[in-house]
């Protein structure tokens, strides 16, 4: 065989691989553009959930109610639950990105179930001044937190282990609103 049919020959074979090795790359980009965009999405629908909760903020009617005295001072709420929303995004971006939509389509329907829950809270009792009604909601909450945190641990452990200072926080959060609840029975609206 010719000298400048072997060179030839492997200067394609060469462009080949090389072209492969691009497309290679291209297509680990698109991938990791891909999880990041994912993981902002679900940061921004935990987040969005938040944002729409603080909107009812606690102001004098929530000042003027007797409460327990292991109520966390107000300074408290807003970090812990930044946290909070964004260990939640994550544990839902890593099952996302595990098995997407289509395969855990119950876990992550009632991950954004959760997420409506969770602000239609801060109306209930910030807005509406509806302690009562905000406790059974809670409890709601929290069931339904219960379930997302299984069928996340059953699809990426550690997604289910991000969920659970949110059970421990919901589950404090749960105790306390029935302690304002029974304190502040027949309080003004």
């Amino acid at each position: 065989m010719p000298e400048e049919t072997i060179e030839g020959n492997a200067r394609y074979h060469f462009n080949i691989i090389l072209k492969i090795d691009l497309l290679d790359s291209k297509i680990q980009i698109m991938k990791t553009m891909k999880s990041a965009f994912g993981l902002a999405g679900w940061l921004a629908a935990s987040l969005a959930a938040g944002f729409i909760g603080s909107r009812y903020m606690p102001g004098a009617w929530y000042e003027a109610l007797a409460k327990p005295a292991w109520t966390p001072p107000g300074w408290v709420f807003a970090p812990v639950w930044t946290v909070l929303y964004v260990l939640m995004g994550v544990a839902a971006w890593l099952v996302w990105s595990r098995v997407r939509f289509k395969g855990a389509r119950a876990a992550l329907s009632l991950f954004i179930v959760q997420l409506a829950l969770n602000a239609l809270w801060s109306y209930v009792f910030f807005g509406a001044h509806r302690i009562d009604l905000a406790f059974f909601e809670i409890l709601v909450l929290w069931g339904v937190i219960l379930i997302v945190t299984a069928l996340f641990r059953r699809e990426v452990s550690a997604a289910g282990l991000l969920m659970l200072p949110y059970v421990f926080w919901v589950g404090f959060a749960a105790y306390l609103n029935f302690a304002l609840w029974q304190m502040n029975r027949g309080a003004p609206v």
